[in-house]
């Protein structure tokens, strides 16, 4: 049921940053970019990213290269953004950005694992 999911998407930009961060920061090879939420009930929930080892309750692909580990529970919370990543004079981080539906349904048609 969960074979093909995609639940989130990652920028040229932030496919390109964490590549760089895998390789600079000694992230061990069996590692993965973890996405997933932080949080839940009257205070909402937080998105988070970080390198985590894949578990077997995840969603696991590969985007550009990148083993992508989300929580089958997160699911809900992230399907149809994408990771992004803002390098700016006031501010420097990854950031999630709400895919207009048109781009959601292109990024789950576009096999991502170059």
């Amino acid at each position: 049921m969960f074979d093909n999911l995609r639940p989130i998407s990652l920028s040229d930009r932030a496919a390109e940053e964490v590549r760089k961060i895998m390789e600079t920061k000694n992230i061990p090879a069996d590692y993965g970019l973890r996405v997933g939420i932080k949080g839940g009930g009257c205070g909402g929930v937080s998105l988070l990213i970080g390198f985590d080892k894949q578990k077997d309750t995840d969603l696991a692909y590969t985007i550009a290269g990148i083993p992508v580990y989300v929580d089958k529970k997160h699911t809900m919370y992230i399907i149809g953004k994408e990771v992004d990543f803002y390098d700016g004079e006031d501010a420097r981080g990854f950031t999630f950005v709400d895919l207009p539906a048109e781009a959601q349904a292109k990024a789950d048609s576009t096999p991502q694992n170059a």
